[in-house]
């Protein structure tokens, strides 16, 4: 169906907006990346492939995840680390900022487009589970993405069911002219990174990617193809970098979205709640 123009975007912030991570202090804080005195190493460690491990990183830390050995894509899942039900919302991000959900919406973590209209670092992904591809008419298999990520989160007293849709860092996706999910070759070289600043003290989940199919494939050909993935976690040297930034706090809207409650008529020393 052909419209007369072209449809507008349905959201948009000022540009003094706090959504957007071009401020000054941002791009302070980028500038410190070529820099290596600029940052203090507080943690590093590496990322097995066809496995995934969490972590913590402190609010006003940069983490960077590397390609070590060459082209390698993982699936990333951030929380608040004080409130696992606090989390990033794919949904509610787009190039240079992710958000938490509804009810708690603020800014978590602060971080090119192909021919075929793929972006790096793209947020369309939900990771590849078990439950997907038997739907698809696979078998069952304990190493698909999912259970990469929950594996690794289950010793902090978490589940799978609060591993998430993901980031899918170093991966380029997008939708075709039919509206299929497509991925395209990882673009990373050898000792490429990406990295993040974290807003709040978050709780972090990266599982390394195994061969992607629908298909079963062998142990043998997944490891070929699958690589290690570095971390690295930074406090910045200069604390004068962070003097115009603070950490976003959670709206306090305190309503009951519509509900009204009714009023107590219960008699005086009773437990009637009214509802």
């Amino acid at each position: 169906m052909a419209t007369p123009r072209r449809p507008t975007p349905a959201y948009t912030a000022p540009s003094s907006s706090t959504i957007h991570a071009s401020s000054p202090v941002y791009r302070a804080i980028a500038a410190t990346a070529s820099d290596l005195s600029a940052r203090v190493l507080e943690d590093s460690f590496t990322l097995r492939p066809c496995s995934g491990q969490a972590w913590t990183v402190r609010a006003g830390q940069v983490c960077r995840i590397t390609t070590p050995l060459g082209p390698q894509v993982g699936d990333l899942n951030v929380w608040n680390a004080h409130n696992p039900r606090e989390r990033d919302s794919m949904g509610g991000g787009q190039l240079d900022q992710v958000l938490t959900p509804d009810g708690m919406t603020r800014r978590t973590v602060g971080f090119g487009i192909s021919q075929w209209g793929g972006r790096v670092h793209d947020l369309l992904g939900t990771r590849c589970d078990p439950y997907v591809n038997l739907l698809m008419g696979g078998q069952s298999f304990d190493f698909y993405c999912h259970s990469n990520l929950t594996r690794a989160v289950v010793a902090f007293g978490l589940t799978e069911l609060d591993v998430h849709d993901v980031l899918n860092v170093f991966q380029v996706t997008g939708l075709d002219e039919e509206g299929k999910y497509f991925m395209e070759t990882c673009p990373a070289e050898q000792g490429d990174y990406f990295e993040f600043f974290a807003e709040i003290d978050v709780f972090i989940d990266v599982g390394d990617l195994s061969a992607w199919s629908w298909e079963n494939k062998e142990n043998v050909e997944m490891l070929a193809t699958t690589r290690p993935l570095g971390v690295e976690v930074y406090s910045l040297a200069d604390p004068d970098i962070l003097e115009c930034w603070k950490e976003p706090g959670s709206p306090k809207y305190t309503g009951m979205h519509g509900i009204k409650m009714p009023p107590r008529n219960g008699q005086e020393g009773t437990n009637y709640c009214g509802v």
